[in-house]
């Protein structure tokens, strides 16, 4: 269909009756057109030259037909015009209309005939474009439809906030029909919002625009008072196109299904909170008391108002067994933590302490049972079974004690120890999620502390054999005063494979040799009893420091995987010559009278193990009282200060006054280590003394 049968269509739908008011132009910018009797122009607003291009000096006084229509509408837009001015009836519709651009647009007329007190007759035309009354129309169609049929509810509140509309779904909720509730307030209408804090609230949305999102309220159910309904409640400023303040509109939605599953969920949530929170803070380090404490504290106040952690003594002495545990059980205190300070935790046994409890107590029968035993409601006789003994007993009664958890602690298959859970002010009995949640953090922590208690096993079995490996007494050797140490690392690392010796040699020399093999635990402490053993078998051949190097990087070679650094001295009191090697070990400290400590500037050479690098000897001439100051890395790093500015302190401190070689040892240990470090020292000092040995025969 063209454009001409397009309008025309239109024309003959509109043009059988009096034309329908267009409802929205009064919201809309508006065009006014004037024309008198012959069609001359003779008003034109400012909005007809934003609909039509051309100014009020361009459009006065020209015929609007041949102005603003197409040759091809040209006659039937003056029989429109004749019609109107003739009979007066108004013709509203739409037809295309030549812009001053040269475009043809489609525009929305309301034509009316005017007449003045002469009795002269005008022709007055009202104008929008039509794409934007027609989207108006369909935004205002839609809005009414969803208004009605939401099953959210809507309403509409006046300035002095009373209602004004409301829709069926707001009517329901409110169990108020729109007739009946017209002109009450929301607190009125809505109490379960509380009125005076609300009407404050909607005072401040009114005054600043600010809407107010999502409140949430609960309240009775209109239609059944006996249940509980939720609400999720929003405010919103009305204004007109001009910005007038119109009043209030609110919309409320059913979230009682919503409110019951979060409160569910928000239950649930805290709890895989509390599991994800244990997860992080139960186990940080391989602290065996340390762990507990941290089981202990993870369920307190979450779970229980007072924790406790307990293992089976027999366990921490490695006495496994595939079977469960029968009879009395005897215990060792490991944690007791309490939400605030209360008579329970006297009554628990003191950390560190041993207990033996028989069977009818209800933490034996939960390791010999391997089940949770629960006790909602403690009894007097409970007490009796849950205390060590009456006095116990009594305490825990005073605390208030009414509801009690015993958890095992079960890693790899076997019940190691238990969890004892206490509620005093939190009033809730422990319940089946109580019991479900509180095993869940068991068997997480338990795998943590029987870790714990593996590598505290492992740990003192490190420890024993590296002690047993190193000389137990400073060597008296011709010419030498000698002090040693061995430091292990901290309580949260294993052992390592750090070493010295003081090995005798052919002619009053001394072999002055320290090492790190690469690695911690028993597998670097054995590595490092073969090291140290293939050193003295070597050290006997008195070879060269650089050979003796070069047939350990043989040895090491050997050995799967091995790498260790070495410093490795012999001195000759006869001539006061010390010749040094280093195997990528950190050099020598030379400490002279009247000179400033220094950093020996020895050839680094690379690790034992690399294999194929060539060693180096130095030759040092020392003189009585000089010391020289071996150490493994341990001494001097950190994981927050540069290996320089760790040297330069070392440097420092042997600086001061002259001290004892002991005093010196304990000094360099006090300053330069600190508790948790991660990783072992060992030191060796030897100091030339004054009176020089004769010659051997």
């Amino acid at each position: 269909m063209s454009t001409s049968d397009a309008f025309r269509a239109e024309v003959g739908q509109t043009g059988a009756g009096p034309a329908a008011p267009g409802g929205l132009l009064d919201v809309l910018s508006l065009a006014a057109v004037v024309l008198d009797d012959g069609g001359r122009i003779v008003l034109w607003s400012p909005q007809a030259e934003d609909l039509f291009g051309y100014s009020a000096d361009e459009a006065l006084g020209q015929f609007a037909a041949r102005l603003l229509v197409d040759e091809q509408h040209l006659d039937l837009v003056i029989e429109l015009f004749a019609r109107v001015m003739e009979s007066g009836r108004r013709w509203a519709g739409g037809f295309p209309v030549r812009h001053k651009d040269g475009s043809t647009r489609l525009v929305e007329f309301r034509n009316m005939r005017l007449q003045d007190e002469r009795g002269d007759r005008y022709a007055l035309g009202i104008a929008t474009d039509q794409a934007t009354l027609r989207r108006v129309e369909r935004d205002l169609a839609l809005s009414l439809r969803l208004v009605s049929q939401s099953p959210i509810g809507l309403g509409v509140m006046d300035t002095d906030l009373r209602y004004v509309l409301v829709n069926p779904a707001l009517e329901r909720m409110n169990g108020r029909s729109a007739s009946d509730g017209a002109g009450l307030t929301v607190g009125e209408r809505m109490p379960f919002l509380g009125g005076d804090a609300n009407e404050s609230a909607l005072r401040e949305v009114l005054a600043t625009g600010v809407p107010l999102v999502d409140r949430f309220a609960v309240g009775p159910d209109p239609a059944d008072p006996g249940q509980e309904r939720a609400w999720s409640v929003s405010f919103y400023r009305l204004e007109d196109p001009a910005g007038r303040v119109l009043g209030l509109a609110t919309s409320v939605v059913d979230v009682t299904e919503q409110h019951r599953a979060a409160v569910d969920a928000a239950r649930a949530r805290r709890r895989l909170a509390l599991v994800a929170d244990a997860s992080v803070r139960i186990g940080t380090t391989l602290d065996l008391e340390q762990t507990a404490r941290e089981l202990a504290g993870v369920c307190v106040p979450q779970v229980a108002d007072v924790a406790t952690v307990d293992v089976l003594d027999s366990v921490l002495h490695g006495l496994r067994t595939a079977t469960p545990p029968t009879g009395p059980a005897r215990f060792r205190a490991l944690a007791v933590v309490s939400a605030y300070p209360t008579e329970a935790t006297r009554a628990a046994d003191p950390v560190g302490d041993l207990a033996q409890y028989d069977t009818d107590r209800l933490v034996t029968q939960c390791v010999n049972t391997g089940r949770t035993v629960v006790r909602a409601t403690v009894t007097g006789a409970d007490l009796r079974r849950i205390a060590r003994d009456d006095t116990a007993a009594t305490l825990l009664a005073a605390a208030g004690l009414h509801s009690y958890l015993a958890v095992p602690l079960i890693a790899r298959g076997e019940v190691i120890g238990v969890v004892g859970l206490q509620r005093a002010r939190n009033p809730a009995p422990f319940d089946g999620d109580d019991v479900i949640l509180a095993g869940e953090l068991a068997a997480r922590a338990a795998v943590c502390i029987d870790n714990a208690r593996w590598f505290q096993s492992q740990r003192h079995a490190a420890l024993t054999l590296q002690r047993n490996l190193l000389p137990n007494r400073p060597a008296h050797r011709p010419g030498l005063d000698i002090a040693h140490r061995y430091q292990p690392a901290g309580d949260t690392s294993e052992i390592g494979g750090d070493w010295f010796d003081v090995i005798p040699l052919p002619g009053d020399k001394t072999a002055l040799i320290i090492g790190d093999v690469m690695g911690s635990g028993i597998d670097a402490a054995a590595t490092m009893g073969q090291l140290r053993t293939a050193t003295r078998t070597l050290a006997q051949l008195d070879l060269g420091p650089a050979q003796i190097l070069h047939y350990l990087d043989q040895a090491t070679a050997g050995m799967d995987h091995t790498l260790a650094t070495c410093a490795y001295a012999v001195y000759n009191p006869h001539d006061g010559q010390c010749r040094i090697s280093l195997a990528g070990h950190l050099p020598p400290v030379l400490m002279r009278l009247g000179r400033p400590p220094e950093l020996l500037d020895l050839p680094t050479g690379a690790p034992l193990g690399v294999g194929g690098v060539p060693f180096h000897t130095t030759r040092l001439d020392l003189a009585t009282e000089d010391q020289l100051v071996l150490y493994t890395d341990g001494l001097v790093e950190t994981r927050d200060q540069s290996l320089d500015e760790r040297l330069d302190l070392l440097l420092s401190l042997l600086t001061g006054p002259r001290r004892t070689l002991e005093d010196t040892c304990d000094l360099l240990l006090r300053a330069l280590r600190h508790p948790g470090d991660h990783d072992d020292v060992a030191l060796l000092i030897a100091r030339l003394q004054a009176e020089q040995p004769t010659a051997s025969p």
